[in-house]
């Protein structure tokens, strides 16, 4: 099963976000900001991050930088974003091959990326576990 680690300051978007997640087959780790993100990742076997940008101690794209380049983790990250420059962010993050959802966003795309993203395995078993979840069908 596939790993998120959620980072996002506003309590109610991460619970929700775990929510989504959690129903959709994944295990979620939560956190408020980019600086305990950081201290997860150095604990915690993750398979993706969604991080909010605007976040205190370490932002958004501060957590990228130290993910990318110092810790030289090649692990999928989605952005979230409600701020205005969206433009300028999505052409930062491009670099990594990152990109941004803007806020409000839509569950069912955001869902779609991360299933892409990640590794087929983790995809294989959120798969199989929705069918399960959904029980037998009428077709034979």
């Amino acid at each position: 099963m596939a790993t998120i680690l959620i980072v996002e300051d506003d309590v109610q978007i991460l619970r929700v976000l775990a929510m989504w997640f959690s129903r959709n087959g994944y295990d979620v780790l939560e956190c408020r900001d980019g600086e305990e993100a950081l201290s997860i990742l150095a604990e915690s076997a993750v398979d993706l991050i969604v991080t909010d940008v605007n976040m205190p101690r370490v932002d958004g794209l501060e957590l990228v930088q130290v993910v990318r380049n110092e810790r030289k983790l090649d692990l999928p990250i989605v952005v979230l974003s409600s701020r205005c420059d969206q433009s300028s962010i999505a052409a930062d993050l491009s670099l990594y091959g990152i990109r941004v959802h803007p806020k409000p966003f839509s569950p069912s795309r955001l869902l779609g990326e991360i299933a892409s993203l990640l590794p087929s395995k983790a995809r294989a078993v959120a798969a199989h576990q929705d069918c399960a979840k959904r029980g037998p069908t009428d077709q034979e």
